[in-house]
């Protein structure tokens, strides 16, 4: 077998370990004579993988016992509407705009037609927030933005409750849960296959729907049901199970960000020493461990460059299609190996173009 080192943005890369314990027990789950994806969610088969999930984030994550963890579906796409259904009451929701996916959630507010203002703008960096309400319904974040190559370093304190998309850099590095009062992320990047999102959220915020609110919608319905009030995406519950075990295994979520913060050095140091053929996209002290963008100083040789690295058993770096360029996607599950290869097709290629 002959596996790719897959940079792409997500779904991406999954460890391989976990993949081979999936296929080994697909068929047959532990003798149970049928696969996880057949058993009841209401089984205790599936019950027992359920709760370790639950507790592996838990502990993993040190969320602390004033939070619920909440198994959804819908990605964070849903959430976008979800949030401002769940928290807004009768002022205004703050948003920082630092990239596609966060003018996704100001469009679902705006469909709502909530009050909602925009109080930071920026692509290439983390902007400053100067004007915070204090009594804000939240304030709402993107804390890593797959398309720039952004992320924040620390979050901003504030007194109304902080929202954070964190879909591209969940489980990747140590929080501080002093300063968020609800997380959701997609698990197709850093916890699992797409099919699983993942709600962090304070408890005192679990009343706070409006009446006409559908049950599904609101977080209080799956915190009251242990996400089980319907049909939960059992197999991919099942895989982020899985995961949250091999991050156990990697030394935690602390050993895993000193990881990604060798593999991202490495791979800055390659754009920042090549004498301008590469250029990076963030501004150095916003850049992103997760997500590296830059572009070729002659943007004509881009397709070239994929075209090479493709060939070299490197997919997914063609950048987003709203700004071009060069995207390296390198989540937990990516190697160190594979970022060092990445670095020297990059050598290689700007070596021979420059000459």
């Amino acid at each position: 077998m002959s596996r790719v080192f897959n940079f792409g943005a997500g779904p991406s890369t999954i460890p391989l370990e976990v993949l081979e314990e999936a296929q080994e027990n697909l068929v047959d789950y532990k003798g149970e004579g049928m696969s996880i994806m057949e058993a009841s969610h209401r089984s205790k088969m599936f019950d027992d993988v359920h709760m370790e999930a639950l507790a592996l984030i838990r502990e993993l994550y040190e969320v602390p016992e004033d939070f619920e963890i909440l198994f959804m579906q819908g990605g964070a796409s849903m959430q976008f509407a979800l949030v401002p259904l769940n928290l807004m009451q009768t002022g205004v929701a703050q948003y920082v705009d630092s990239g596609v996916w966060s003018q996704k959630a100001i469009k679902e507010a705006k469909i709502l037609k909530i009050n909602y203002e925009v109080v930071a703008l920026s692509y290439d960096n983390i902007p400053e927030i100067l004007n915070l309400n204090d009594k804000a319904d939240y304030v709402h974040i993107t804390s890593n933005n797959t398309i720039y190559g952004t992320q924040y370093r620390e979050f901003p304190k504030t007194k109304a409750p902080l929202v954070i998309d964190a879909s591209s850099d969940i489980f990747s590095y140590e929080v501080d849960w002093s300063k968020i009062d609800l997380m959701y992320a997609g698990a197709q990047k850093n916890a699992g296959p797409s099919g699983v999102t993942i709600v962090i959220i304070k408890k005192d915020l679990l009343n706070r729907f409006s009446d006409n609110t559908p049950s599904m919608f609101r977080y209080k319905t799956y915190a009251d049901n242990n996400s089980l009030y319907n049909t939960p995406p059992t197999f991919g519950i099942y895989m982020l199970n899985l995961t949250m075990k091999w991050i156990k295994k990697q030394g935690g979520i602390k050993a895993l960000q000193k990881a990604n913060e060798k593999k991202a050095k490495l791979l800055y140091d390659a754009i920042d020493n090549s004498e301008g053929f590469y250029i990076g996209y963030a501004k150095k002290d916003s850049r992103s461990l997760m997500n590296v963008s830059f572009n070729i100083k002659d943007s004509g040789l881009e397709s070239e460059f994929i075209n090479l690295a493709t060939k070299s058993g490197l997919i997914g770096l063609k950048g987003h299609r709203s700004v071009g360029g060069i995207r390296a996607s390198i989540y937990n599950a990516m190697s160190f190996e594979g970022v060092k290869t990445l670095v020297e097709v990059m050598e290689k290629f700007a070596s021979e173009k420059s000459s």
